[in-house]
């Protein structure tokens, strides 16, 4: 999580340093995205027949030779070349966890635990705002970048160290082989797929474009914030985003019992959260644009619930494929906003200087939210909780 949104804190370091353009800074945030995106077939594979301990290793040594390579950077394309070994080496740690939660762990444990591993991913949101500001500007962004390198190699040398793929005296049961392909037609021709997989890809994709990269020149180049400042923000639209995701599956578990309920309301919500965007000023007091950008985070959050909901309108045997469609849908979403944001907005990082510059960007926010919404509001309702209240 760090890696994936810290380019929006440096974003003004690089355009003084390396002269970065709108077009090279969305590349820059973007291709992170896609590695990621594309690489999360191959893992499913490797996670198969080498285990999860292999396959972390292999992903480590594309990690931190990212980080390394990032720092070290000297041109825009160098630093874009480093982001998709940074996209690649960060795509399977998600997976790797929960396949090993899956063996180690009973199943009436899974859902806190891997909760949790999200929770905790979260903080790396955090550590991307504020804390990488006051890191950059006391040492610099290339030192910064170091830093974490290091850290990164340290975390994951002892993971691999400690790391076992089953449990002493566990013997696996052979996996079904299945062809990565199948059943993803009979996916394709389901209305519901496609809306929750276009809610998804706007959802989380307009959350990761600003979050990663055009919230940053917006509060600095458009409301005329310091750096602190800015990335004070930031920070809070992560604490936002991690509010919501445990309020959100509480609210659709306990309390509405219902999917759709929880992800349409945030959907809506973040239509008229992002419009308030239009009327943000230099003169607008600071508290409220800190509370205008923790509600974002916060109605950002609940999209979660649509892995959950896709799960419930199949039968178990479509489930796996369903997930994994979706979630290539989610990431790709981070990728092809934070370009299309970059397209929209005509003016170059120098010449930004007020905030009717972004304007572009939140009506297509409000736009695209808009579609997904109307989209959204056709698919059935989960009803698995109801049956398990009868």
């Amino acid at each position: 999580m760090f890696y994936r949104v810290s380019t929006a804190v440096i974003s003004p370091s690089l355009i003084n340093d390396l002269g970065f353009t709108n077009a090279q800074l969305s590349d820059l945030a973007a291709v992170f995205f896609y590695a990621f995106a594309l690489s999360q077939l191959p893992i499913g594979v490797a996670l198969d027949r080498v285990g999860a301990r292999i396959t972390m290793a292999f992903l480590a040594l594309a990690a931190v030779g990212g980080a390394l390579l990032f720092a070290t950077g000297s041109t825009p394309a160098h630093l874009v070349v480093a982001r998709v070994f940074l996209g690649i080496g960060m795509s399977g740690n998600l997976m790797v966890v929960l396949a090993l939660l899956a063996t180690w762990f009973p199943v009436n444990r899974f859902a806190f635990l891997s909760g949790l591993v999200v929770a905790v991913g979260v903080l790396g949101d955090l550590l991307a705002a504020t804390p990488l500001a006051l890191l950059s500007l006391s040492i610099g962004w290339r030192a910064s970048f170091l830093v974490f390198a290091a850290i990164n190699a340290i975390v994951v040398g002892t993971l691999l160290f400690v790391m076992r793929d089953h449990p002493p005296g566990h013997s696996p049961a052979p996996s079904e082989k299945q062809s990565l392909f199948g059943g993803l037609a009979e996916l394709a021709k389901m209305y519901s797929y496609w809306a929750i997989s276009l809610g998804s890809f706007v959802r989380y994709g307009y959350f990761a474009a600003l979050r990663a990269l055009w919230a940053g020149p917006f509060l600095i180049y458009g409301l005329g914030l310091g750096e602190i400042a800015a990335s004070n923000a930031l920070l809070i639209m992560g604490v936002g985003y991690m509010v919501g995701l445990p309020l959100g599956g509480s609210l659709s578990d306990s309390v509405l019992r219902s999917r759709k309920q929880i992800v349409l309301g945030s959907l809506v919500a973040s239509c008229f959260v992002t419009l308030s965007f239009v009327w943000l000023a230099p003169s607008t007091p600071l508290w409220y644009v800190l509370l205008v950008f923790f509600v974002l985070g916060v109605m950002s959050a609940p999209g979660q619930i649509m892995y959950a909901h896709i799960k419930e309108l199949l039968p178990p045997s479509m489930v796996a494929r369903a997930i994994t469609a979706v979630n290539l849908f989610t990431v790709l979403g981070a990728g092809v906003m934070t370009q299309l944001l970059g397209l929209v907005i005509e003016a170059e990082p120098s010449r930004l200087s007020g905030p009717d510059d972004f304007r572009s960007l939140w009506y297509v926010g409000v736009a695209a939210l808009v579609i997904v919404s109307i989209l959204y509001s056709f698919v059935p309702d989960s009803r698995a909780l109801k049956k398990k209240d009868a």
